[in-house]
C-alpha cells in the first residue's frame, strides 16, 4: 500500500496513529478540497437544515461550523483521531449544535438504522482507498446493489481555476448535473475544463421502482 512521505510518514491513511501525529504536528484547521462557500448550492439543494447530518472524517475542518452559521441544527462529526476530536470539542463546547466523537468509518455499527438522515464525506473514502475519486473508481463501489443508492454527479473546479484566455468559469456549467453513460461513467468525449476538477456524488437511496431499473456495474481489477 502507498505510504504518505510526509514527516509522520510511519502509518498509513487508515491507521489513527498517523491522523494523531498529523494534527499534533500541524494544529489550526484545514479544510480538503473545497471550502463550505462552494459546496453551499449543494448542500443546500438536498440536505435540509432541520436534518440529522453525520461528518465522516471531520479532521480539523471547518465545514460542520461554517454549516451551523448557515442555519444547521443537528451535526454529529466522527474522526478516527481522537487527537481530532478532543481538540474539535474544545473548541466547539459552547456551540450545541455541533457533537463531537472519536470512531473509525469502517465500523460505525454505534449508530442504528435510520439514525440520522445525511453523510457527508468530504476526502474520507479518497483517503482509505488511496486513490481520487473519479468515476472510474468510485461508481463500480457506489452501485453496488446492496446500497440502494441513485447517484447524482456534479465536477467543480479546484479553488482558483480560471479558464484561460477571456473565458470566464460561470456558476451555472457546475451547479448542473454532469451527464453520465449507462455505466455512471463520463463520456468519453467528455473534458474537464480544468483537469484537477473536483468529484460530487451525491447518493440518494432509491425506492423499489428505482431498484428494478437499476444498473450493476463490475468491480474491474484495479479498483480495490
Amino acid at each position: 500500500m502507498y505510504r504518505d512521505t510526509s514527516s509522520c510518514n510511519t502509518y498509513n491513511y487508515g491507521d489513527a496513529r498517523y491522523w494523531d501525529a498529523r494534527y499534533v504536528q500541524e494544529g489550526g484547521s484545514f479544510d480538503w478540497y473545497q471550502r463550505y462557500t462552494a459546496l453551499r448550492p449543494f448542500v443546500r439543494k438536498y440536505i435540509p437544515t432541520s436534518s440529522r447530518v453525520l461528518m465522516v472524517g471531520c479532521g480539523n475542518a471547518v465545514m460542520s461550523e461554517d454549516m451551523v452559521k448557515d442555519g444547521y441544527e443537528d451535526i454529529m462529526n466522527i474522526d478516527i483521531s481522537s487527537v481530532a476530536i478532543d481538540m474539535m470539542r474544545r473548541k466547539y463546547e459552547n456551540i450545541p449544535q455541533l457533537k463531537y466523537m472519536q470512531m473509525d468509518v469502517r465500523n460505525m455499527s454505534f449508530f442504528p438504522d435510520e439514525s440520522v438522515d445525511s453523510v457527508i464525506d468530504k476526502g474520507t473514502l479518497d483517503s482509505l482507498m488511496i486513490t481520487y475519486g473519479d468515476p472510474t473508481v468510485r461508481m463500480p463501489h457506489l452501485s453496488r446493489p446492496l446500497y440502494k443508492w441513485k447517484t447524482v454527479l456534479y465536477i467543480i473546479p479546484r479553488p482558483g481555476f480560471e479558464r484561460p484566455g477571456s473565458c470566464s468559469l460561470t456558476t451555472k456549467s457546475y451547479l448542473e448535473p454532469v451527464p453520465t453513460t449507462e455505466k455512471g461513467l463520463l463520456p468519453a468525449d467528455f473534458v474537464l475544463e480544468d483537469p484537477d476538477s473536483h468529484f460530487i456524488y451525491v447518493c440518494k437511496k432509491m425506492d423499489e421502482t428505482e431498484l428494478s431499473n437499476m444498473p450493476i456495474f463490475p468491480l474491474t481489477n484495479n479498483v480495490f
